[in-house]
């Protein structure tokens, strides 16, 4: 893990950061282009922060929005996050982005939402936030939204490369100049997982066939070769690339932490789950 103990730009949050935040904050403003550092000089830019949970990804990504918007590069955010977590990012910005920005939760009908996006057209940085499901059935009006900056919450969400969010997510990341992915599990299962999240986040590193991508990486083995399995060979580069834009960082690295607090959140759950869960009260 990166030790850089100071900020290289102000930090415009509202609390003192962890170093381990501070180290995250510095890796993504150096792969964004906001500092001179940078080894990206193309059209577009994306970042992993690969943090465990607890370890404060959101308020390191807040930094970054903050950063970005305060050095004239962005406008208008898009957060595509699961449907349970959409409301924490509106909490999370209230308790610590110190800059000006309107942020809207997505909900309602598939019209509502289209309305709110609509109406979110303050002089302050926007921010529009959406679940996974919503976002491929209004991908078209977020692509003519045109948000700057795209992040993706629980990037592994996205780690199929052949269903609807995936590929709404692939295509909204053309549209914008710099792309977030936030996990802390990249790999849920296997390693062939990472491909579509990095297809989103910047195609240049795993191109943009998913299977010449498995073709190098993987032999496929197992009964009608539907497993793949990572050839030893290819371990060192793999690894390489994938941090080569990715910041790592797990509870046990980070020293500074301190001990855990439990924090009760409010769910809205999908109309089939609330279903379920009402009829599991009953019984």
């Amino acid at each position: 893990m990166n030790n850089d103990n100071a900020p290289l730009l102000p930090m415009p949050i509202r609390v003192s950061p962890y170093e381990h935040q501070i180290a995250a904050f510095n890796f993504v403003c150096k792969k964004l282009g906001l500092l001179p550092e940078s080894s990206h000089t193309s059209a577009g830019y994306g970042a992993a922060l690969l943090m465990e949970m607890g370890t404060g990804k959101t308020l390191t990504t807040i930094a970054v929005e903050g950063a970005l918007y305060k050095a004239g590069r962005i406008r208008r955010v898009l957060v595509v996050s699961p449907l349970s977590v959409t409301g924490v990012w509106k909490d999370e910005h209230d308790a610590y982005a110190d800059f000006d920005y309107t942020l809207a939760v997505l909900k309602g009908s598939g019209e509502k939402k289209v309305d709110t996006l609509r109406h979110l057209t303050r002089n302050s940085m926007r921010v529009a936030v959406v679940n996974y499901e919503s976002c491929w059935r209004l991908e078209n009006e977020l692509a003519a939204w045109r948000p700057d900056l795209i992040i993706a919450d629980e990037g592994h969400k996205i780690k199929s490369h052949n269903i609807s969010a995936s590929k709404a997510m692939h295509r909204l990341g053309t549209v914008a100049k710099y792309r977030l992915l936030l996990t802390g599990t990249p790999v849920t299962n296997k390693a062939i997982d990472i491909f579509s999240q990095y297809k989103f986040l910047d195609p240049r590193i795993f191109g943009q066939s998913f299977y010449s991508f498995r073709n190098r990486f993987f032999f496929m083995t197992g009964y009608g070769n539907h497993t793949p399995v990572l050839k030893k060979s290819m371990e060192d580069e793999l690894t390489r690339r994938m941090h080569s834009i990715a910041f790592r960082a797990t509870k046990k690295e980070c020293l500074d932490l301190p001990e855990t607090t439990d924090i009760i959140r409010k769910v809205e759950l999908e109309p089939k789950a609330m279903k379920l869960y009402q009829s599991l009260v009953k019984e």
